[in-house]
């Protein structure tokens, strides 16, 4: 496999290459993967891991004789966590480096973004955003989004509330396409239960300080508030939460929290903030793969990064898809069977190589992977399971599993 890595800035950037050879020589022309992924940015605690993800799973498909005969060669671009940088990004993996896919893209500002480019070139983007957006303008099924949208999100959400028996919810949100809709969901999915919402407020990115929007919505007297938003914006908020002695609790989501969260709040403001995210299974045979990839490149475990698990399953899903395809597929024909290779009915498979195996002998395949069971809906969302975690003490503690 040959890895290329380049780091676009706005200013032109400084051209970083290298090359890594670990796969027999394979017949067929090679399959071209951008890997976009958040290196830098407010996304930067999950980019790394994604990237490094991405191109382990693609040497693991190499080393199985490659996908249908065909190789996969990763080209990696750091997307900055913002839109302009990973336009620029996306227009040379397209125009320059002809890629076949882009993979790992992860807020859903970034994918919006790049989404008319890839559509209009009939390439393949994989990504890790929630936007509604996202996947109502994938009408010939090119985009697959491996974490679960707004929906799903906000379903979660408002199953945790009312599991630690809160009555009285007020919500914010980043003024985005995806943090809204996931506070839209929640209150939809509250108020269908016959709850009501206390209060609802929107706020800007790239402030310094959020206190007057805090104290809008503590006004209402909420018993926990809602949030979402991503790193910076919820670092701030709970830090002035604190400060106020504001006593209503905090749900947010995992791309907001993890470790990065409790070493800027430290364990007194972050004690009992409340954390829904997806998770994988931690005792599948696909994420013991993944995780010891990952712990090889980074020295970390997998479970720290269950965008990593997401972005290795967006290698080994387009891979298998290419296998069912056959080598000479075009994109629009490989996007018709992701899904076919992922979604039941099929033997369960948990790697390349055992999918490759039961293709070839003629039988219907579905792949259970590293991020969990991975079977898309209807619009290529994958459906994930979700768990409750909380900050107790210092420690980034799992709860229980949502229902």
């Amino acid at each position: 496999m040959t890895v290329h890595f380049r780091s676009t800035t706005l200013l032109g950037g400084i051209a970083l290459a290298a090359s890594l050879i670990a796969a027999p020589a394979i017949g067929q022309e090679a399959y071209r993967i951008g890997a976009l992924n958040p290196v830098t940015g407010a996304g930067n605690t999950y980019g790394s891991g994604m990237q490094k993800s991405i191109i382990a799973a693609a040497a693991e498909v190499n080393a199985a004789g490659g996908a249908a005969g065909r190789k996969l060669e990763v080209l990696a671009e750091d997307g900055q966590t913002s839109a302009e940088p990973a336009v620029l990004a996306a227009k040379k993996l397209i125009e320059v480096n002809k890629v076949n896919a882009i993979l790992g893209t992860w807020s859903s500002s970034v994918s919006l973004a790049i989404q008319p480019m890839t559509l209009a070139s009939n390439i393949i983007l994989m990504h890790t955003s929630s936007a509604p957006t996202l996947f109502t303008q994938n009408q010939r099924n090119l985009d697959w989004g491996f974490q679960s949208g707004s929906k799903y999100n906000g379903r979660a959400m408002a199953a945790a509330v009312k599991k630690e028996g809160f009555t009285k919810p007020a919500i914010m949100s980043f003024n985005n396409d995806a943090a809204i809709n996931n506070v839209g969901f929640f209150r939809k999915a509250w108020e269908a239960a016959g709850g009501k919402i206390v209060a609802a407020l929107t706020y800007e990115p790239k402030r310094t300080s959020y206190r007057s929007e805090l104290q809008k919505v503590l006004a209402a007297k909420p018993d926990v508030i809602a949030l979402s938003g991503y790193l910076p914006d919820t670092t701030i908020i709970l830090r002035e939460a604190y400060e106020l002695g504001a006593t209503a609790k905090f749900i947010i989501p995992d791309w907001a929290a993890g470790p990065a969260l409790l070493k800027a709040l430290g364990p007194d403001v972050s004690q009992g903030v409340l954390v829904y995210g997806t998770v994988p299974n931690i005792a599948g045979a696909a994420f013991k793969t993944y995780s010891a990839a990952y712990k090889k490149a980074l020295n970390t475990s997998g479970e720290e990064n269950v965008f990593g698990a997401q972005a290795y399953d967006m290698v080994i899903s387009l891979a298998l898809a290419i296998e069912k395809a056959g080598a000479s597929a075009d994109n629009v024909a490989i996007a018709k069977e992701i899904r076919a290779v992922s979604n039941p009915d099929g033997e369960k498979v948990t790697s390349f190589a055992e999918g490759k195996a039961a293709l070839k002998a003629g039988k219907k395949i579905n792949y259970e992977g590293a991020s969990g069971p991975l079977d898309f809906d209807e619009d290529g969302n994958a459906v994930a399971d979700f768990a409750l975690f909380t900050y107790d003490k210092g420690q980034y503690v799992k709860r229980y599993l949502l229902q």
